[in-house]
């Protein structure tokens, strides 16, 4: 008997969800991904949830959170993104707040007594909170239902976005007079993060759900050009209708790019360690409220955007690791609506990344050993990225690779190489000779002087070291040294070679190139020259369901007024509604607020705040 009611309560729990879902955020059904954490949490049970940007991974907590009694804690690293967070919540009636550092003590008095009146549903708390034994204690009287750790990976040193303040979560809970179920959330994480996640903060029996980490919505491509600047430039005067990101890996390149983007005209903004608070917080405010066009920055504007309607995320240097590239290119098209995310490569990227390896290991005190272990650490996934960088094979399956799974297909035709598969050229003979030459040497050296032997350059090492005799010498003279050492690291990443760590990386050859060498494989190079976006550069794009907007004058029409209204408001454009819901009224042309409040993303909170309103742009629009 017990048994079955239990069962009823599950059900009853679950059709509420879903009528949470419908009645806030406009949807009939949750997405596959996100039924099992959902459901886990309503269950009471701990969950880790590793689920790409773009996902939807704040609903797996936030629904649940609306169906409890008592409160939901959310931790959260940066201000900004509890800001949009909370603001979009509080725009759809969902009583939620937030405590960091930029609240007055009367704001904070008046959220706390909203707190323990049982008003607010969600809390957003910043990690650094908990090191207040009087915050911690003022916690301990309240009745906290559930505790939610976004951007979870923070909390390893392995991640990408280590936060020591994390570390003081897993104390904090254990210290609680009854400990709540946990859900612990972030976008990426390799074995290691994951284990770091679960050991730290008590979830070693918590289930954990890794969803699928392809992004079908999104075209990634490698671009191998000297002129990254006339590129950019070049690109964003092409997409003038749209929002997008630039990362740059210093300081000194964001200002770079923002100056050569101003002075062609473009709204542009940039962001870096070295402005001040008011100054990043301006930046971050015009770039969400749609007064910029696109945003320059380094990776410190990374988690703290929830800006929905971003079409690209151009990377003017390729980044360090494969987790801050995919995290920071997961940017674009959080509305489901298609988007680009184009890496612009240059070998002297490599450089850079493998002096700031040794200088942050370095420099970081400690266990030498440890020190070298995590300098080998961030060599290997440097590599990673290289390979990526220089693979002939589709750039999606080599990501989903890289985290551990696998892809369905061979060729996805929505990333560079794949589109480039027509230009192939048979490299077997230049191959053969950069193999010969590592095996000559012996295995003893790196990728300059294996260029340098095949050119013919008669250095006085070489010479001194008799290179100069052996029969492959110069048998790639007419071939230019950027051009092997780009094929050295496309033969990396094809598998033909392995290269050592450490400051002086050697070569060696495998299995693969002595079957090449023996004659029984050839090999061929992707050509993977400039691809121009075929993909409209309106703000009406088509949608990754397949469907495109039949009036892109229209879609223009309704986010102007967007703006108006989220002027009027105080909020963000894309928190009013995401793009992919402008695009379906776009299409469909909504007469009544039934029809209205049928789209996909439309709550009735939203159709209440905002359907007549809209409905008045749609019927004075003229084509």
């Amino acid at each position: 008997m017990t048994h079955n009611n239990g069962d009823k309560n599950m059900a009853d729990m679950q059709e509420r969800a879903l009528h949470m879902l419908e009645t806030y955020f406009g949807y009939t059904s949750f997405r596959p991904a996100q039924e099992a954490p959902i459901a886990s949490l309503l269950k009471d049970e701990d969950v880790v949830g590793i689920m790409p940007t773009g996902a939807g991974k704040s609903i797996c907590f936030q629904i649940p959170a609306l169906c409890k009694p008592g409160l939901t804690i959310v931790f959260s690293p940066l201000i900004s993104l509890m800001k949009d967070q909370v603001d979009g919540l509080v725009d759809q009636n969902i009583p939620a707040a937030l405590i960091n550092s930029t609240l007055t003590q009367r704001e904070f008095n008046k959220t706390m007594y909203d707190v323990r009146s049982g008003r607010i549903k969600i809390l957003y708390i910043a990690p650094e909170r908990l090191g207040s034994n009087f915050f911690c204690n003022v916690l301990r009287s309240l009745p906290i239902a559930q505790v939610i750790i976004d951007e979870a990976h923070c909390i390893s040193e392995w991640g990408h976005d280590f936060r020591p303040s994390y570390r003081l979560i897993g104390d904090w809970l254990q210290d609680l007079p009854k400990r709540p179920v946990v859900g612990a959330f972030t976008a990426t994480a390799t074995k290691a993060v994951e284990n770091d996640i679960k050991s730290l903060l008590g979830l070693g029996a918590a289930n954990v759900y890794v969803t699928g980490f392809d992004r079908p919505n999104l075209s990634f491509s490698v671009i191998r050009t000297p002129k990254r600047m006339d590129y950019v430039v070049d690109y964003v005067r092409r997409h003038n209708h749209e929002n997008g990101i630039i990362y740059c890996s210093t300081r000194k390149d964001v200002e770079r790019v923002y100056e050569n983007l101003t002075r062609a005209g473009i709204q542009t903004g940039y962001y870096h360690a070295g402005l001040s608070d008011d100054m990043r917080k301006d930046m971050q405010n015009k770039y969400a409220f749609d007064q910029l066009q696109v945003m320059v920055a380094t990776n410190a504007f990374g988690m703290g955007i929830d800006k929905s309607n971003v079409r690209y995320v151009l990377h003017y240097q390729m980044p360090r690791n494969m987790e801050s590239y995919y995290q920071e290119a997961g940017r674009a098209g959080r509305d489901g609506g298609k988007a680009e995310c184009i890496l612009l490569y240059s070998g002297q990227d490599v450089q850079v990344h493998k002096y700031l390896i040794e200088q942050t290991v370095d420099q970081s005190g400690g266990d030498p050993r440890s020190g070298e272990q995590r300098k080998l650490v961030e060599l290997r996934k440097l590599q990673a990225m290289i390979d990526y960088c220089f693979s002939s094979t589709c750039l999606r399956k080599y990501m989903l690779s890289y985290f551990g799974e696998s892809a369905l297909w061979d060729h996805c035709d929505n990333c560079s190489s794949c589109q480039s598969r027509g230009n192939v050229v048979n490299v077997t003979k230049e191959a053969k000779a950069i193999f010969r030459a590592i095996i000559a040497t012996e295995e003893r050296y790196g990728a300059s002087m294996i260029s340098a032997i095949v050119r013919g350059e008669r250095t006085d090492r070489i010479v001194r070291a008799g290179f100069d005799a052996l029969p492959v010498f110069g048998y790639l003279s007419d071939v230019g040294e950027t051009e092997i050492k780009g094929l050295i690291q496309q033969f990396l990443a094809a598998g033909y070679l392995r290269s050592s760590m450490g400051k002086y990386p050697v070569l060696s050859i495998t299995a693969g190139a002595e079957e090449v060498l023996a004659g029984h494989k050839e090999v061929e190079e992707v050509r993977q020259d400039i691809v121009v976006s075929s993909r409209k550069s309106k703000g009406a794009s088509s949608r990754s369901d397949g469907r495109s907007s039949k009036g892109g004058g229209l879609f223009e029409h309704l986010r102007q007024h967007r703006k108006q209204l989220a002027i009027e408001a105080g909020i963000p454009p894309y928190i009013v509604f995401p793009d992919t819901v402008l695009i379906d009224l776009a299409n469909i042309r909504p007469t009544t607020l039934g029809e209205f409040g049928n789209i996909k993303g439309v709550g009735e909170a939203k159709l209440k705040k905002y359907g007549l309103s809209f409905l008045g742009a749609i019927s004075t629009y003229k084509d």
